[in-house]
């Protein structure tokens, strides 16, 4: 995030600006995780395909006794996955939609045409504890990186299901009273409610700090 705590700009035509040293976190990050996780919004806007991006990173998984390719999760109450995103023109491994009740019968169909399995798993919100159970008993996912954004982020907090938070602050100010944070959506009501932090780590590298957390359960 910037300094100033965003994840993108207003209106979202910058949502990657990390140093080349936090894009290799990142990839180091995927290649501890069964699978990795993301927002609808996030897939469609970017051109990513969540994969464990090059061969050094996917000998790294084969060493840890992962596969070599993680699975890919997409959530969408609505279901409103653009079923042409670049994250569905590659193949190499399973792709996941978690939705709900209000996602159409038409939106199902297209979804189901290009992912691997569509899951609903709730009314009008995700049953996150519900989802994850069946992600481990179904596919075997004892490790999940989720990547955004911040509805989805703020929706694992409220939940309860967020082991760790991993937080890179960037040198730059975004503003903008709109732009998305870190985790947005409903937020937590009350201070009683907001997610305990426990500070693991803390790192300098050039002008970025990269902060590891725990979070700490109720």
């Amino acid at each position: 995030m910037t300094a100033d705590g965003k994840i993108a700009n207003a209106n979202r035509a910058v949502s990657s600006f990390g140093s080349r040293r936090d894009q290799a976190h990142l990839l180091q990050l995927r290649a501890t995780a069964d699978a990795v996780m993301a927002g609808a919004r996030t897939t469609d806007s970017n051109p990513i395909t969540l994969g464990p991006g090059p061969a050094k990173y996917r000998r790294l998984r084969l060493r840890r006794g992962l596969a070599e390719f993680n699975l890919r999760v997409i959530v969408s109450r609505s279901g409103t996955v653009n079923p042409e995103a670049e994250v569905f023109q590659r193949r190499f491994s399973p792709i996941i939609i978690l939705t709900t009740r209000r996602a159409t019968t038409g939106r199902l169909k297209e979804l189901r045409a290009v992912a691997t399995e569509v899951r609903i798993c709730g009314a009008e919100e995700i049953d996150f504890p519900r989802a994850l159970r069946w992600l481990r008993q179904k596919w075997g996912i004892r490790r999940l990186l989720c990547e955004g954004g911040g509805e989805l982020n703020d929706a694992l907090f409220r939940a309860g299901v967020v082991d760790q938070l991993h937080l890179t602050v960037c040198p730059r100010v975004f503003g903008g009273r709109t732009a998305p944070t870190i985790a947005d959506g409903l937020g937590a009501g009350s201070l009683a409610r907001a997610a305990q932090l426990e500070l693991v780590s803390a790192r300098r590298h050039d002008d970025e700090m990269f902060f590891v957390y725990r979070v700490l359960k109720k």
